[in-house]
């Protein structure tokens, strides 16, 4: 039997459910709303460097696959870390967004596969 963990892992995006922490989901006129938060774990591109949280970018809202016949917008708050020691704003690359659209990046390969049918 899957555990929520990795069933969550079949209906959003893999990292964000292994990288963020879901705050809350709610439906407004038919569209499914998702808000995640980034975990404060330091990244381990970073591992090496003396980093603390502060605090967030702006929340980006991308669209995802739909489920259950509603349209789904995730509202991903990404976290920004100071280098202690040299003061440098860092974050993690994220290819959350897809170049050019509003949606993830497994939603456009999705939907350029089936225009070509």
């Amino acid at each position: 039997m899957l555990s929520d963990y990795n069933l969550l892992k079949f209906l959003l995006p893999e990292f964000l459910v292994e990288h963020f922490n879901i705050l809350k989901a709610e439906e407004h006129s038919g569209e499914l709303h998702i808000y995640f938060e980034e975990k404060s774990s330091i990244p381990e591109e970073f591992k090496e460097r003396l980093l603390e949280s502060k605090g967030f970018l702006p929340e980006i809202i991308v669209d995802d696959y739909p489920l259950r016949g509603k349209i789904v917008k995730l509202h991903v708050k990404r976290r920004r870390w100071t280098d202690k020691s040299s003061g440098e704003i860092l974050q993690r690359n994220w290819q959350v967004v897809a170049k050019g659209t509003r949606m993830t990046n497994e939603f456009a390969v999705f939907l350029k596969k089936i225009s070509r049918h």
